[in-house]
């Protein structure tokens, strides 16, 4: 049993003690299975807090001794320790293929990790693909640990008001009641790290938290040594102005190093995903310096060779840059200490390394500091080319060296009961851990109406869900019991159900759908074939268009008195997103191309049994075929031309009404959609195996990690 040092933890009975476990392990807590464990506990409690580590400190004393008796509960207690033992002490596909290779350790950097909505230090699509990353990293046995910094209060969480306005609101994340844990060292002493801020030491404190086989490691500045303002320094995701940005990425990439050095973890993969991790990089070249009394350029080509860059960004300007100012009064000190010159630094992160005037890009720098670059699509990998030609000015745009994975989920956390239970009849339980190749075959196996009775359970299951988290809503802004009723009893369980779900970003274009809103209007209140939509979504706080599309969405539904065909669900969050996944049978996705680097949301739904109608950008491009869903655009780049706009919008409408509709409501003599369970059938076998972590993970270790571990240990650091 893991000896557990942390505040505020209760006693409970000693048949229970392994449910701290389970509580603290986000690869098994996260499940639904899990969540029918957390119910018995105590299901008012489990539904308002989704934290299993929260939930054994607040549950009666009176309810774990009665737990502690309960045969039945002891039982499925046993069953999830037994298997979570199983899958801790089991070979992975790492140690059966790999083991005798020279890949030993990664670390895995990333300013935000999806994880659980228990533990909310993510925002979006980057740090659900992190959070996924660490959990098949789990299943198949990479030795990787992760690297992150714990919010204090996080990103924010959204509510709407009467008027349909945004608001923000900041709750604290209060440590002890997270499920995460101090780090200690050999002596048993909470580990704090020491790091240079323009000429003051800021402590870091460090948490951890466990992945299944893997560890996360997490760093705040929050500790009563420093001064407010440094104690301050990791409490918002993305906040602040861009000094406080690039502390927190001094924090992460340089903190991080020295970290995984006070725990004598000696990885020869450093892999950053996104350039926010960037000063790792610098760090690694440092210790360099000092192990082998080497200069800056041969330590840098000693390093390099170890570190992986991913790329997410679609545009130059979504990378970040620093005033050169700002970066040399931050890390000034650190490179003159160590011998190396500033320019020679700042030319690393710059076009032109000579252009003194030009902003520090940590994208830039990381490409240069790293011996490979990919993006997270086939598609974005030919947009991140383009991006990056100007550094390498005597290189042709195909053969500028960034590849690409393309991103995928990890189906275990996304799939819900219905889903599990019908894969389970089709292809086995560990389906999501072995070979993805033969998921088509067993779905053959099963019938339409098995197919289409999964699909109704799972669409039953989100209307329930969405009309109680609307309920609650609508009563938080005053409306009446009676009015509540009537909105949520037009609610069907049988009707064609769309989903839209995401950042507001412009980009995004979450308005296309009321380009005409008297078309809109006709598809959504059909008599004879009626269509519902459940749509959530955030916008940044600094960003008033994204706000103003949030606003645009609530007017129309309130001005229309559509709350019995359109659901706003506040505050989207893994929760919301979990239950969306799961239920909808088309998720809507029409970003303008390609600003979609590859989009994980519509992965989501395919082992649900959700199908696609997206723009043709990021993922898509490599998933469509009209046997598997639908496709909006041409393919091509068209900027934020209003006119395409419109004609995108025409043919939204016009596939709706002429393809989507008509082939669900198209039913034989048994009430089937054969059409549709057709398209269902081959999207899940098709597609839902190949977009998974499980094919992702296992393409970065075999194109990346394992030959960048060969050329590191190559060199003379080995």
């Amino acid at each position: 049993m893991t000896q557990f040092r942390h505040t505020y933890l209760p006693q409970i009975p000693e048949p229970l003690l392994p449910l701290y476990e389970l509580a603290l392990d986000l690869r098994r807590s996260s499940s639904f299975k899990a969540n029918e464990l957390w119910s018995r506990v105590d299901p008012v409690i489990w539904d308002s807090t989704r934290n299993p580590w929260i939930l054994l400190q607040v549950v009666p004393e009176y309810r774990l001794a009665n737990l502690a008796k309960d045969q039945e509960f002891l039982k499925m207690l046993k069953e999830h320790c037994d298997l979570r033992q199983e899958n801790m002490q089991s070979e992975g596909w790492f140690q059966k293929e790999h083991k005798e290779g020279p890949l030993t350790k990664i670390a895995y950097f990333s300013m935000e990790f999806g994880l659980s909505e228990a533990l909310p230090i993510y925002s979006g699509g980057l740090g659900m693909l992190a959070g996924d990353h660490l959990k098949s990293a789990s299943d198949l046995g990479l030795p990787l640990v992760g690297i992150g910094l714990l919010y204090q209060v996080g990103y924010f969480r959204q509510m709407i008001d009467a008027n349909g306005n945004q608001k923000e609101l900041y709750p604290y994340n209060e440590p002890s009641q997270l499920p995460v844990i101090p780090a200690f060292d050999s002596h048993g002493q909470w580990i704090r790290i020491p790091i240079q801020m323009r000429g003051r030491i800021v402590w870091l404190r460090t948490w951890q938290v466990q992945v299944g086989k893997i560890t996360l490691y997490l760093l705040d500045s929050n500790d009563l040594i420093n001064s407010p303002p440094d104690r301050g320094i990791t409490a918002e995701l993305y906040g602040g102005d861009q000094e406080l940005r690039l502390q927190q990425e001094i924090i992460l990439g340089m903190g991080g190093w020295k970290l995984l050095e006070e725990l004598k973890i000696h990885p020869e993969i450093c892999h950053l995903n996104e350039g926010h991790a960037g000063f790792v990089i610098l760090a690694r070249i440092e210790n360099y310096m000092k192990k082998h009394e080497a200069g800056f350029k041969q330590a840098l080509e000693a390093t390099k060779k170890g570190n992986l860059f991913t790329t997410h960004t679609p545009v130059a300007a979504g990378f970040d840059r620093f005033k050169p100012e700002l970066v040399e009064q931050y890390l000034g000190p650190i490179l003159t200490h160590f011998g190396i010159e500033v320019k020679d630094f700042l030319a690393m992160g710059r076009a032109n390394p000579n252009d003194g005037t030009e902003k520090f890009n940590m994208a830039y720098f990381a490409t240069r500091g790293t011996g490979a670059a990919n993006a997270v699509s086939e598609l974005h990998g030919k947009v991140s080319r383009k991006l990056f030609q100007p550094l390498f000015p005597d290189v042709p745009e195909d053969k500028v060296p960034v590849g690409s994975v393309t991103n995928g989920i990890y189906v275990p956390s996304w799939e819900g009961r219905a889903s599990d239970e019908l894969w389970t009849k089709a292809c086995g339980e560990n389906r999501w851990f072995g070979s993805w190749e033969d998921l088509e075959k067993g779905l053959n196996k099963l019938s339409d109406e098995i197919l289409w009775e999964f699909r109704n359970k799972n669409r039953k299951r989100l209307i329930e869900y969405a009309c109680k988290r609307y309920s609650d809503h609508l009563e938080d802004i005053g409306r009446s019991e009676k009015e509540i009723d009537n909105t949520l009893r037009a609610w069907r369980p049988d009707v064609l159900t769309l989903g839209f779900a995401r950042r507001f970003a412009t980009y995004k274009r979450a308005d296309l759908l009321l380009q005409h809103p008297e078309v809109f209007l006709e598809i959504l209140k059909s008599t004879e074939h009626p269509v519902q939509l459940i749509i959530a979504g955030k916008a940044h706080p600094q960003d008033n268009a994204g706000k103003a599309l949030v606003h645009k969405w609530i007017d129309f539904i309130h001005q229309n008195n559509l709350h019995d065909h359109i659901l706003f669900l506040k505050d989207y969050d893994i929760l919301i997103a979990e239950r969306l996944v799961h239920g909808v049978d088309v998720w809507i996705n029409n970003p303008r191309r390609p600003f979609e680097a590859s989009g994980t949301s519509g992965m989501k739904v395919l082992a649900n049994g959700g199908l696609n109608l997206s723009e043709l950008d990021g993922w898509w491009v490599e998933a469509y075929q009209p046997e598997v869903g639908w496709a909006l655009g041409d393919g091509k780049e068209h900027g934020d031309d209003p006119a395409w706009d419109e004609k995108e919008a025409q043919d939204l409408y016009r596939i709706l009404k002429e393809e989507v509709i008509p082939l669900y409501y198209t039913r034989n003599d048994k009430g089937v959609p054969e059409g549709w369970v057709k398209k269902m059938r081959q999207s899940m076998g098709r597609l839902t195996g190949r977009f998974s972590t499980n094919r992702m993970v296992r393409e970065y270790t075999e194109k990346y990690y394992i030959p960048l571990a060969k050329a590191y240990k190559g060199g003379s650091n080995g």
